[in-house]
């Protein structure tokens, strides 16, 4: 994570929200109609009764456009394929594609889940204070980082991968829901390295990343993983295997 990364991702987003929003993709509806629809579907639940130039039902509409529909070029074949996985997914795996595509589009998004997730792994809860620290040492001292890294871990409690204690401002974590499809475990794989910005990883560090916390992919070997068609992958000394997006692909300029 640098300075100069574009956070964004600056407001409490509802995962039913991204799921209307991909469901009016898949059902072709032209940008400026998408647009038109998530602005009225927010109308009395951001900004009531006001309409301010860049508010903060503005800004949800942009994080929903941004990450389902206006993606960047470089994006458009993981998000096509996000889209098919979402078409065919139970509705109970559907949240891994919308994670996946939010910290692809968004990698600010991908840096507070991973921030979240190395404390949960060390202490087994999280705190906003914490969180909030860490990502300003690596953005800088701005209000602007902070909050949104809270409104962040509160749209984590809404998706239900972190759950409210009694200690105000601090989360516990769930059970990490087990992804059992190759093609989406493959996929989630990728959307991490979009959102790692390097484009290449060793296997066992990115199917156990902490970016990845809410998910259990079970994934062993590359083999499992094989079909992908963006992915590459190289074995490194006896028991290392690499993994690597293909050249040209993914990787956008955030």
């Amino acid at each position: 994570m640098n300075g100069t990364m574009e956070i964004g991702f600056s407001q409490r987003v509802r995962l039913e929200w991204l799921e209307h929003t991909a469901g009016l993709v898949l059902a072709g509806k032209p940008r400026g109609e998408i647009k038109g629809c998530l602005e009225e579907m927010l109308r009395d639940q951001l900004s009531v009764g006001s309409n301010p130039k860049r508010g903060n039902r503005d800004k949800a509409v942009t994080i929903l456009l941004r990450t389902w529909v206006a993606v960047p070029k470089s994006l458009e074949p993981l998000r096509n394929d996000g889209l098919a996985l979402l078409q065919r997914l139970p509705s109970e795996e559907q949240l891994t594609v919308h994670w996946g595509m939010a910290m692809a589009a968004y990698p600010f998004f991908g840096a507070v889940a991973e921030t979240a997730g190395r404390l949960l792994s060390l202490q087994g809860s999280v705190a906003a204070p914490q969180v909030q620290r860490r990502i300003r040492e690596q953005l800088g001292e701005r209000e602007t980082v902070a909050r949104a890294a809270r409104r962040i871990l509160r749209s984590f409690v809404d998706w239900s991968v972190l759950r409210d204690t009694e200690v105000k401002g601090r989360y516990e974590g769930v059970a990490a829901r087990p992804v059992r499809d190759r093609m989406l475990a493959a996929w989630l794989v990728e959307a991490a390295l979009v959102a790692g910005g390097t484009g290449t990883g060793l296997l066992a560090g990115l199917v156990g990343s902490p970016t990845l916390f809410p998910f259990d992919l079970r994934v062993h070997t590359a083999m499992e993983l094989d079909g992908s068609p963006r992915l590459e992958f190289l074995r490194q000394g006896l028991d290392q295997e690499v993994v690597i997006l293909r050249r040209g692909t993914g990787i956008a300029t955030h």
